[in-house]
């Protein structure tokens, strides 16, 4: 840890903070109090606002169910003609005592929109009675009331009402903002179904519960929903948000299967306090959101005086810093800067000397290091070359003469049967092999390496004619790609020696080549005896600094398997890395695949 950093240390953990964290527990005990608080209040509140409206629930129900004890109802679905009937009608001498006092309820209860009948089981087919009128509002054709899912349900409560709010089923309840009471009517003397009512509500009374919630100024960032167990906002007094979904607007997962719940959390942009209560006996829930600025508004402004108090005394600190301490700490910091620059391998960093004091001294000692590393990483890699190029040198060397002189004595066994036009022909190969092997090159292009390959496999065919077959299928824009030179000869030689040793068959050995993106790919593939698991695994690559190296024999000067591809391997690998090299497959008894992959360039292209 720099001095810069001790002194910032000291100050802030016995001054700054000290003071942050007793600020911090001030504000969360108090935030945490606050939101508590209204919580508890929220609850009450939701809970009065709930006994409101099932009082209203609770008045529509005793309604309907004084229309049923007196079979008013009963009485309009059982008529002769079910269709004339009107239980709105204004002559009082049309109607019975008891359809008279129903009629006066409906006329003088505020709150009714709209109510009919189903009528299920008349002979003329079933009918619409209508009670009270509602203009531009179709009725559900009771066909297809019956496939309605909300059909059975109502069966189903065998006569207790189903309340349905708005923008639940809008196919029933149309568009408007309307609670609907739906129940069945049963005949009083058997008790069998003769219909079902259906009674829209005005949204009124509820206006009238959530206005009287707004006390002044004191509520205007508090909203009020009703919401079902789907969390689709079947009631917003503020109008905005009705038919949307509460989970669309914040981001907390809501859990509608408690009685109550308090949370605080981001609704429509703006962080809010937000209670849900369950409204008993109905599957609807009552949400309040109330701005969180609104309730923290005077802890908000004790808060910026403090962190007011807090900035100073940062900029003071600061200010000592800049005044005494960073002189000292910034020539400090900007040869730490440099030693970092030197760890991610620019070893040409240096550090601007200037001063006249130990900080220069640090300077100077810091460039002497630098340079210093520098001389002794120049020797480091020129030493590493040269052992690479002797390597390379040592590895070309080791590729077998055998070859030579066999060839040579074929030549002498053609001179000896006059077979001159044979002798002509070996010749002019050797030649070619000769001359492509001694240019002073260590790469040479396919085409060259191709040409000093079919070369040796005709002299191999003289020497061996019923022991192979070969064929070599390159493309020709491949031909002009650079590889190391006696690259593809030891692997077919090999594949020729080994592979084809002792089998009763005649032997094939294929060359083939493709590119791919960045590299070329050669196989040399023959139908050879192949070769075992431990033959494998004795041509792996030995890194030179492997504690394995000192396992390897040197290779030897007589005929050794494996010989000419660890030679061709290891030379592919200093030259080029270990990306690149030999990969080989076999199965003992059928073939042997070998796949060189060499990196793709012309001749002329810059490594």
């Amino acid at each position: 840890m720099n001095l810069r950093i001790k002194v910032m240390t000291a100050f802030l953990s016995l001054v700054i903070i000290p003071l942050f964290i007793l600020g911090i527990i001030t504000f969360i005990v108090t935030f945490r109090s606050i939101e508590l608080k209204y919580a508890q209040q929220a609850e009450y509140s939701l809970k009065a606002i709930g006994y409101s409206i099932r009082g209203v629930f609770n008045e529509i129900n005793n309604l309907t169910d004084n229309g049923i004890a007196k079979g008013v109802f009963q009485e309009a679905l059982m008529a002769s003609d079910p269709n004339s009937q009107d239980l709105t009608a204004t002559t009082q001498l049309e109607l019975n005592a008891n359809q008279k006092n129903f009629r006066s309820l409906l006329y003088t209860h505020p709150a009714i929109d709209y109510a009919f009948l189903y009528h299920a089981y008349s002979n003329q087919g079933p009918s619409v009675i209508t009670i009270f009128n509602k203009e531009n509002f179709q009725t559900l054709p009771y066909e297809k009331f019956r496939e309605h899912p909300l059909y059975n349900e109502v069966i189903s409560l065998n006569g207790m009402p189903k309340w349905i709010a708005p923008y639940e089923y809008q196919d029933l309840t149309g568009s408007d903002k309307v609670f609907a009471q739906i129940r069945l009517i049963k005949n009083l003397s058997n008790f069998k179904r003769v219909g079902i009512l259906v009674v829209q509500i005005k949204n009124w009374e509820f206006e009238k519960i959530f206005q009287n919630l707004k006390l002044g100024s004191d509520m205007k960032d508090t909203r009020f929903m009703l919401v079902n167990d789907e969390g689709l906002i079947l009631y917003d007094y503020q109008s905005e948000l009705d038919g949307q979904l509460l989970q669309s607007h914040i981001q907390y997962k809501l859990h509608l299967d408690n009685d109550y719940q308090s949370f605080k959390e981001e609704f429509a942009g703006q962080e809010s306090v937000i209670a849900v209560h369950k409204l008993n006996g109905y599957p609807w829930r009552l949400v309040s959101v109330t701005s969180w600025r609104y309730l923290s508004q005077e802890v908000v402004t004790f808060a910026k005086w403090f962190a007011g108090i807090i900035l100073v005394c940062v900029l003071t600190a600061m200010l000592f810093n800049i005044l005494f301490i960073n002189r000292i700490t910034g020539t400090i910091g900007v040869i730490v800067r440099f030693m970092r620059k030197v760890e991610n391998g620019d070893l040409g960093a240096r550090v601007e000397e200037k001063g006249d004091d130990e900080l220069l001294l640090l300077q100077q000692g810091f460039n002497n290091q630098m340079d210093k590393i520098n001389e002794l990483f120049e020797q480091v890699k020129r030493e590493q070359l040269q052992k690479a190029n002797a390597e390379l040198r040592v590895l070309q060397a080791q590729i077998k003469p055998h070859f030579l002189f066999n060839t040579l004595e074929s030549i002498n066994v053609l001179a000896v049967q006059n077979e001159g036009k044979k002798v002509s022909e070996m010749v002019l190969r050797l030649a070619s092999i000769l001359r492509i092997s001694i240019q002073d090159k260590e790469e040479i292009e396919l085409g060259l390496e191709i040409e000093h390959l079919r070369s040796y496999l005709e002299i191999q065919k003289f020497r061996f004619e019923e022991l192979f077959e070969y064929e070599i299928d390159i493309p020709q824009e491949m031909m002009g790609c650079m590889l190391p030179k006696l690259t593809l000869q030891p692997l077919v030689e090999n594949s020729i020696q080994h592979g084809f040793e002792g089998i009763d068959y005649i032997g094939k050995v294929k060359v083939t080549g493709r590119m791919d993106k960045d590299r070329i790919l050669l196989q040399v593939e023959d139908n050879g005896i192949g070769m075992t698991n431990g033959q494998l695994a004795a041509l792996s690559y030995v890194g030179k600094e492997d504690p394995a190296l000192q396992t390897v024999q040197p290779y030897p000067g007589h005929e050794r398997r494996g010989l000419g591809l660890r030679s061709v391997s290891d030379r592919l690998r200093i030259r080029y890395g270990s990306k690149y090299g030999l990969f080989i497959c076999s199965m003992p008894g059928q073939q042997t695949l070998i796949q060189c992959v060499i990196p793709k360039q012309e001749s002329g292209d810059e490594r």
